[in-house]
């Protein structure tokens, strides 16, 4: 700026003129903003005829953007006119929710991003908790050990419940428990175009807190679709199948444009009971003007599953690894329901603002033997929020608004078959949230500095059985979760980052209620008033860099996560199947991050992803014992994790792949006791693709090396309990395209 400043003082710059023009139409444009990322004071906004002027006194780059049309960047020389064409981009506004959550590319955060071919690749019907633990610090579980059923991931060894979980920018956690069932929503992986990760605090974003982190999905654009379908029809080991239909119109005269899809799945499960047959559907349509766009969304699924919650004791596994503790009686029955309506407006030039309303509805039940009678548990709930974003990008600023707010209601019900007509008992839980943040993002010169602060503010209420002999009870907690960082651009191919930011998050339901599904007075006084569990606290200090060279894109970085009042798991099942938690006063998680996308190399693409991590808790009080231990590991958080999806192409249309994952040993309880822990595991999956222009086969060997490992379980203090990875087994998928092209 010195410089510039001294410059323009003698006259020494050269007035540039130029014009902006709609690329469709021809249509001179105004608003666009034009300006120079690297030099603050170069700055013009075009006006009615689409003319701007810029002072320059040497060569630039100059960045143009506007609201509804694709940002461009051009060279400018001083001088020398420009005549700039801004193509129109719908799909910019489609998305601008979702852009908003996961910040600017220059944002200073830990993340990785998987694109729609990348979920594609070895894609054969697998939940999303098996699909994201190829990224870094992820380790995944399947109940059943099969590719559909009930699946969950952890993130730097925290559970998902702590993980903020959207859909363009819809929050599927349950409020009440914070947790999502990925079953509910089969084949969820083939209406996804994009999904993000975010490790850490991440940005602020809505619904449960990003405590761990935040995993954004991004739906299939409407507007950017071509016209055509696919069918994908799946078979393999254990009577696994699935078959799928989607269509899309693409952006049609008149400016409608609509997507479709219908899938149904169904396995017997690796382990004995634990199969699956499921279906979902997912319908969206939209009307996409100049500036505004209206769009509905509808997804909705059934499951159906034999359970497999409890693992197995590790002698039970020696004799039979398929062994299941639960009874072929014991199944569950759930549906789960999405319909949002959204509209994006462009308010100005360089402004939008989006809005979306959405409901959602999920229930079922499932059996638990509890000899010798068959109880039935209930659930059904239903919640409904609104949402809105409003973004604004007048040159090196860009500024996100946002605000959520959510009524929330679920009933539970206890009945023993077959009088399901008799309740037991019946209960409600009601929860209110609401939260607003702001987001600044600068660029100025070679640095890119980012603040972001959220207030959110939840309401938790309790309606006990009339003839419970408690009383309804309620609780309110309120949070403010600051972030600051910084990006620095010491190269176009070198950048490095750095962020601290803190957040809190409140205890769900079971926390509060020690795993009971009910409360009377037989155990009110044991439980407690509801805030003997504390809301906890992290705060989350990262940093690290993004290098790109001819061979591969690398991103680093290293985190140091202090906790205040974890809520960690303390290694056992409620009766109910949830995990217990409790307190713990001081723990932390430390450790490097590895990304990298290789390229540039003949024929061989792919990516590697690595984690080295140290996780302590200060002091942890075992309550069956009343041993206190100090400076132990937190269970299930390996100090090593590490994953690869490679692929080689042998010719133009045959492939080779090998994916992997690694998972070092790690705890089965907050002990530190060497005779509970999970050994360490790999596990491959080796694939054969022959990619047709409009037919695409693909064989998967998932377990290829057929490793006998584990992959999660718990400790009663006297056994280990563990689930298991399935033997090696197969599936065969064949995609036919028609019409134009895919989503």
């Amino acid at each position: 700026m010195p410089l510039l400043s001294l410059v323009a003082l003698f006259g020494l710059f050269t007035i540039t003129p130029g014009v902006v023009r709609d690329a469709s139409t021809g249509v001179p444009l105004s608003g666009v903003v034009v300006y120079a990322p690297s030099y603050a004071g170069i700055r013009a906004i075009s006006d009615d005829s689409g003319r701007f002027e810029l002072d320059l006194d040497a060569p630039v780059r100059l960045r143009l953007t506007r609201v509804g049309y694709a940002a461009m960047e051009i060279a400018a020389i001083p001088g020398v006119p420009l005549i700039v064409a801004l193509t129109p981009a719908p799909q910019a506004l489609e998305g601008v929710t979702v852009t908003a959550l996961r910040g600017e590319a220059s944002a200073p955060i830990s993340r990785t991003q998987l694109s729609q071919r990348e979920i594609e690749s070895g894609y054969a019907g697998q939940e999303m908790p098996l699909i994201l633990a190829t990224l870094p610090s992820i380790t995944a579980t399947s109940d059943a050990g099969s590719e559909s059923g009930y699946s969950y991931f952890r993130l730097r060894g925290l559970d998902q419940t702590r993980i903020n979980i959207t859909l363009d920018g819809i929050p599927l956690n349950e409020p009440e428990d914070q947790g999502l069932y990925f079953s509910n929503f089969a084949d969820f992986a083939n209406s996804i175009r994009s999904v993000q990760v975010q490790r850490g605090v991440g940005t602020s974003s809505y619904g449960t807190a990003s405590y761990a982190g935040a995993v954004n999905f991004e739906s299939i654009p409407l507007a950017a679709s071509i016209r055509g379908g696919e069918a994908w029809l799946t078979g393999g080991s254990y009577e696994t199948g699935r078959a799928a239909l989607e269509y899309q119109t693409g952006l049609r005269p008149g400016g409608v444009a609509a997507y479709a899809r219908v899938s149904a799945q169904t396995t017997d499960g690796y382990r004995h009971n634990g199969g699956n047959k499921s279906a979902s559907a997912f319908l969206s349509g939209g009307y996409f003007g100049n500036r505004h766009i209206f769009k509905a969304t509808l997804l909705s699924g059934d499951s159906r599953n034999e359970m497999a919650y409890v693992a197995a004791p590790v002698e039970s596994l020696e004799e039979d690894r398929r062994f299941n503790p639960l009874g072929s009686d014991e199944r569950d029955r759930f549906s789960q329901h999405l319909l949002s309506i959204a509209h994006t407006a462009a308010l100005g030039s360089f402004t939008s603002l989006a809005t979306t309303l959405y409901h959602m509805r999920a229930g079922g039940d499932y059996d638990v033997r509890i000899d010798p009678d068959l109880y039935n548990f209930n659930l059904g709930s239903a919640w409904t929020g609104i949402l809105t974003t409003v973004t604004t990008e007048p040159g090196a600023l860009t500024l996100n608004a946002g605000a959520h707010a959510t009524t929330y209601r679920r009933d539970h019900w206890l009945a023993i078959r077959p009088d399901l007509d008799q309740r037991l008992y019946t209960n409600t839980g009601r929860k209110e949230e609401a939260s607003t943040f702001a987001k600044a993002a600068l660029a100025t010169g070679r640095a890119t500095i980012v603040a972001d602060l959220q207030l959110r503010t939840s309401r938790f209420e309790y309606v006990p059985d009339v003839n419970s002999g408690v009383s309804m009870e309620s609780i309110r907690w309120t949070f403010l979760n600051p972030r600051v960082g910084i990006t620095v651009d010491a190269s176009p191919r070198l950048s490095f980052y750095t962020s601290v930011g803190r957040t809190g998050r409140e205890p769900t339901r079971n926390d509060m209620f020690a795993g009971f599904d009910n409360l009377d007075a037989s155990n009110a006084a044991f439980i407690g008033p509801f805030d003997r569990v504390r809301p906890e606290f992290v705060t989350d200090l990262e940093a690290g860099f993004a290098a790109e060279t001819p061979f591969a894109t690398v991103r680093a970085n290293g985190f140091w996560m202090s906790f205040r009042d974890e809520i960690t798991p303390v290694g056992q099942l409620s009766y109910i199947g949830l995990p217990l938690r409790k307190n713990v006063e001081r723990s932390s998680r430390r450790g490097l991050e590895l990304d990298a996308t290789l390229r540039g190399i003949p024929r061989i693409e792919g990516t590697v992803s690595a984690a080295l991590m140290r996780g302590r808790i200060r002091e942890y009080t075992d309550d069956a014992s009343g041993v206190t231990y100090r400076d132990v590991e937190p269970l299930l958080t390996p100090n090593f994790t590490a994953a690869h999806d490679l692929r080689w192409t042998v010719t133009d249309r045959v492939a080779l792949s090998l994916a992997g994952r690694y998972a070092g040993e790690s705890f089965l309880a907050n002990t530190g006791d060497s005779r509970f822990v999970l050994p360490p595991s790999y596990v491959a999956d080796l694939g054969f693709h022959i990619d047709g222009e409009r037919r695409i086969l693909q064989l998967i060997f998932h377990n290829v090396f057929d490793a006998d490992r584990y992959a999660g379980g718990y400790t009663d203090g006297s056994t280990s309990y563990y689930y298991v990875h399935a033997a090696r087994h197969f599936s065969l998928t064949a995609r036919l395209r028609f019409g134009n092209s895919r989503k």
